[in-house]
């Protein structure tokens, strides 16, 4: 050859070399072999029905079915079907040319290029994934008659991936009736724990419970796992249910089918707070149910547990890249025809039909949420506190879906009730305009609740965990808006027209008690019960919280603080007048109002605590 020609030519594969990598690294689950094997009878049966749709083919009354045979006496499973068949050319065609998939050829010729090819439901008949079979069995017959009436063909292959085709096999009705195919698995040493008819089972569960076509399990060993030696001649009712529900249209479902569906699925014994069914057509094409489940509180597991099908076929469990972060608490299925069956994780983190399927989600969601606030407050209400944690979170990892939810977010009332945000700025107009008042502990702030109260001056409970950094993205979204803790500040409403000049000496006696970063301030209160206030900013306690949320040994701080005395109380007045005749009694009664403050702030340090107990005694013994 020249040195200036160019040549070209194919990549070779030799069998010898091929051969025993597919069958060691084809799945990283062996069991996957049940799906693929009885994959490829579901596609037979549903090659057949579609070609009778057509004309193409005279069945007259087609039914068609799966058996799956367990033979533990021979080491076998059989999997038949009463589909299609093939003839010798057929079979040799598709079984003797690894990854040659018969699918695409059916497709190309009979569903046509405009056709939905998934709605036909053909996964891949004998394409890769028949040979998934080699990982458990030494040897692989498959018996097949056309429905054409050909005569029936035998293929037998070994683990060397040698073979053997008999035509006109004369075996064949000892598995099939007039057309169809058996796949006859001799199952090797390291396969023997599928030859358990429990796992078998736990299996066919797993994987196949909502294939489209009926299957029938049954035990043909001389003597059950059981001891049972009495065999029926053909199971009665299939093991899977091939219409489940998330084919059906949602008017068409009662709520007390989708509870039935949640407990068969998921086997859990509380009841979903509710479910969205979801039928997205092109370009998108994907059905499926999702449900939000009851959550005791916001440290149980959020894990929840979505399946993904593919035509109705178990392709993964959790499969946490098809739905949003924010939402990974739902239960459900989804079948999604648009992914390749054999979907890997890396493939799922980088398609675009995977992202359009989560924001698709995302909108339901919300749509969801909207529908239940705007037609059954009363209900969502029951069920806020539940859905709450996940809203919240959703608002402030997704920008789209705060804008879709944000009117129909609730606050809890420290009072009782929920309202939204529109609807306490709308009553906070006069008095305290965009300025929402909250409490994080409603026994501990109560004092400052009342007081508010008092005034009409309504409080929010803002008590879990991720409220302080919800709370920021509503003020980021809402111009002008912002919420303040009931002990940050006094509000206004709650001072009169009273001098705010400190009484004599009142000063001097708590800035002995005060540390050098509280400072003192003098009002006078419409409250004259109420002595003083300590109050810490809502900024400045803010950014303490998130330094305790992101670092739970980060070092306590003294915050800054302001204490606010009353100068309308007649206990203030009266640590003034007594100064002068009894500075002890003054002090003391000062020492514990500061003591009572704090107390209403915070919890106190063991020191503050134990000081605060003996003084509160020497009060008593005292006065």
């Amino acid at each position: 050859m020249a040195d200036n020609e160019v040549k070209k030519g194919g990549i070779g594969i030799e069998l010898d070399h091929i051969f025993p990598i597919i069958k060691k690294w084809l799945y990283s689950e062996k069991e996957i072999f049940i799906r693929e094997i009885v994959s490829n009878s579901c596609d037979a049966v549903t090659k057949l029905k579609r070609l009778v749709s057509l004309g193409e083919a005279n069945v007259e009354g087609y039914n068609g079915r799966i058996d799956v045979r367990l033979d533990q006496d021979g080491n076998t499973i059989t999997v038949i079907d009463n589909g299609i068949g093939m003839t010798a050319d057929e079979l040799e065609k598709y079984l003797c040319q690894i990854a040659l998939s018969g699918a695409l050829d059916f497709i190309k010729k009979y569903e046509g290029e405009e056709s939905d090819s998934a709605a036909s439901g053909i996964i891949g008949h004998f394409g890769l994934g028949f040979y998934s079979a080699f990982m458990v069995s030494d040897r692989i017959d498959v018996v097949t008659k056309s429905f054409t009436g050909s005569e029936a063909v035998k293929w037998s292959c070994g683990e060397d991936g040698e073979y053997e085709l008999t035509p006109d096999y004369d075996g064949a009705d000892d598995f099939l009736g007039e057309f169809g195919t058996a796949v006859i698995m001799h199952i090797n040493d390291e396969g023997s724990e599928f030859l358990s008819e429990t796992k078998l089972k736990e299996i066919l569960n797993k994987y196949c419970v909502f294939m489209p076509v009926p299957i029938f399990f049954e035990n043909v060993s001389e003597k059950g796992e059981k001891g049972d030696t009495e065999k029926e001649d053909k199971p009665k009712e299939p093991i899977n249910d091939t219409t489940p529900l998330w084919l059906k249209n949602p008017s068409d479902c009662t709520d007390e089918e989708y509870r039935e569906f949640y407990r068969k699925v998921f086997r859990d014994y509380k009841e979903p707070l509710f479910w969205i069914h979801l039928k997205a057509d092109y370009p998108l094409n994907f059905k499926g149910i999702l449900y939000f489940p009851a959550i005791s509180s916001e440290y149980e597991s959020l894990e929840g547990q979505v399946k993904l099908y593919y035509n109705q076929v178990f392709v993964a469990d959790n499969i946490k890249e098809v739905i949003p972060e924010f939402l990974l608490m739902l239960k459900g299925v989804l079948d999604c025809p648009e992914l390749p069956l054999n979907v890997s994780r890396s493939y799922l983190q980088n398609s675009g039909y995977v992202s359009k399927i989560s924001a698709h989600i995302t909108k339901k969601v919300a749509d969801k949420l909207n529908s239940m606030f705007s037609g059954e407050r009363d209900e969502y209400e029951k069920k806020w506190r539940d859905v709450k944690t996940f809203v919240e979170y959703g608002c402030m990892r997704d920008k789209k879906f705060y804008d879709r939810v944000k009117e129909s977010i609730l606050f809890e009332k420290c009072s009782g009730g929920f309202i939204t945000l529109n609807e306490y700025l709308e009553g906070a107009k006069e008095k305290h305009e965009n300025k929402i008042y909250y409490a994080n502990d409603k026994t501990m702030q109560s004092k400052y609740v009342s007081l508010l109260a008092s005034e009409g001056i309504e409080s929010v409970l803002l008590d879990k965990i991720i409220d302080s950094q919800f709370i920021t993205t509503v003020e980021m979204n809402s111009e002008g808006v912002r919420f303040v803790r009931v002990d940050s500040e006094v509000a206004d409403a709650l001072k009169d027209d009273g001098s705010i000049d400190a009484p004599p000496h009142v000063e001097d006696v708590f800035g002995k008690l005060v540390g050098e970063k509280t400072k003192i301030e003098f009002t006078s209160f419409k409250d004259k019960t109420t002595p003083a206030i300590l109050s810490v900013s809502e900024d400045m306690r803010r950014f303490d919280d998130m330094m305790k949320l992101y670092s739970k040994d980060a070092p306590g701080m003294e915050l800054e603080a302001t204490l606010t005395v009353n100068t309308g109380s007649p206990l203030i007045m009266k640590i003034s007048d007594t100064y002068e005749t009894d500075p002890e009694k003054s002090e003391m009664l000062a020492k514990q109002i500061v003591s009572l403050c704090k107390l209403s702030q915070r919890r106190l340090t063991p020191e503050e605590l134990s000081s605060f107990l003996s003084d509160s005694y020497n009060v008593l013994e005292k006065y």
